[in-house]
């Protein structure tokens, strides 16, 4: 009888999880479930250059990195925009807007075409990012909106899920499916979106975010509070080592262990099954019990050990357990990054804040890339993966510094 009582108390726990939550949370969360189950390109975007147009390893970290560009530029356009004009807007032709670029980058063959393209579309898609960012507090209670963000990322990991696995199996038949099938879920997302949203109340402003929900730093734009650029560096920092999960490590699965596109699908989509299932529960269970600065520090470190995990001799039974730590991680590191923002922020400077967190994200997909393949490509990935996990524990300190003065 204890096991059936304790499964019974587990599962009351996990549907409390998701009380509270409004409709249009749930909807913008069903908007990102459409749209990353199309996800497809980026994932595969590094093997695809490497196998398909043969670049060197070098060349696949520089045309990925121009995606980090094109990301800090829209991040940074999307956090401007956000406290400019409607959210709703932002997003719209966010998502439109993408789905030509994605059906025009099979026709780029070269390195220097390839990474213009790859810079464009990726301006256009993180613009997204902080708009909704700002929706998702626009439409949350105060008291629940780190579980309204937990429930968008616990929607985009299901369908990071989805477009893995899919988008391995397309890969097999021609890489230039990938591209048509991510264009096909951004319009579909944008229609979806537009349909629902163009009649919610809402999406023309920020009146809706409730004062007492942030901790506003005195009116400050993102970029004079000090204090919190260090805290964006830091979060950038954790993304360069959670990044290498988009960049090195479907190389290393390919070169060092010789996994295929399917192979390399199905421990992806593993990973956002992982998160989907486990964010929401965790997440409810830390905010009651942990401070936010506990949470963050644990799971940075976790993302370091997953990596170092790696350096263990083995093949599938590592390579699962090895991303099960980093989901992990991820689930424990990025709803709260986001609710420390929100907290940080005023009503006013809220889209530079998101924007700011976005920033951090973007500058990740910059460097990554590129410093990951040329260690792997000159040291092997051994070195890589001894490095992040240096890396984590240096970050992971400078939280335990900063979190407490934020």
């Amino acid at each position: 009888m204890f096991v059936p009582v304790k499964m019974k108390a587990l599962f009351q726990l996990y549907l409390n999880s998701y009380r509270g939550l409004s409709k249009p949370a749930w909807m913008l969360a069903f908007i990102m479930l459409i749209n990353r189950s199309g996800a497809m390109v980026i994932p595969f975007l590094g093997v695809y250059m490497v196998q398909s147009l043969h670049f060197s390893l070098k060349d696949a970290g520089t045309v990925l990195s121009c995606f980090g560009i094109g990301a800090v530029l829209g991040s940074w356009l999307g956090g401007w925009l956000s406290d400019k004009m409607s959210h709703f807007k932002i997003q719209f032709f966010s998502l439109l807007l993408s789905v030509p670029v994605f059906c025009y980058l099979p026709e780029l063959k070269t390195p220097l075409t390839l990474a213009l393209g790859v810079f464009l579309l990726s301006i256009i898609t993180e613009a997204f990012r902080p708009a909704n960012s700002v929706s998702v507090a626009s439409y949350s209670k105060p008291e629940n909106v780190t579980k309204s963000f937990s429930l968008n990322r616990m929607a985009m990991n299901l369908g990071f899920s989805i477009g893995p696995a899919l988008g391995g199996f397309l890969a097999a038949i021609s890489y230039h499916w990938l591209f048509y099938g991510n264009a096909f879920s951004s319009a579909l997302s944008g229609i979806v979106f537009y349909i629902y949203f163009s009649k919610v109340k809402g999406n023309q402003s920020k009146k809706s975010i409730s004062q007492e929900s942030i901790l506003p730093a005195k009116g400050l734009s993102a970029w004079r509070d000090n204090y919190f650029l260090i805290f964006s560096l830091l979060c950038c920092f954790y993304s360069i080592c959670f990044f290498q999960f988009l960049s090195t490590l479907p190389l290393f699965y390919r070169q060092v262990h010789h996994l295929g596109e399917w192979e390399i699908g199905l421990i992806l989509a593993f990973s956002g099954l992982i998160v989907f299932s486990l964010e929401m529960l965790l997440v409810h269970m830390a905010e009651r019990r942990f401070s936010a600065s506990s949470v963050i520090i644990l799971g940075t470190l976790l993302c370091g050990a997953s990596f170092i995990m790696l350096l263990l001799p083995g093949k599938h039974l590592l390579l699962y357990s090895s991303i099960f730590v980093l989901c992990i991680s991820e689930i424990l590191v990025m709803p709260f990054m986001a609710t420390v923002t929100l907290r940080r922020s005023s009503k006013e400077k809220l889209g530079s804040y998101m924007g700011m967190n976005a920033l951090s994200y973007s500058a990740a997909h910059v460097f990554s890339p590129f410093i990951g393949t040329r260690i792997a490509e000159n040291y092997g990935f051994n070195a890589l993966w001894m490095s992040t996990g240096a890396l984590t524990i240096l970050t992971a300190a400078g939280f335990w510094l900063i979190i407490k003065r934020l």
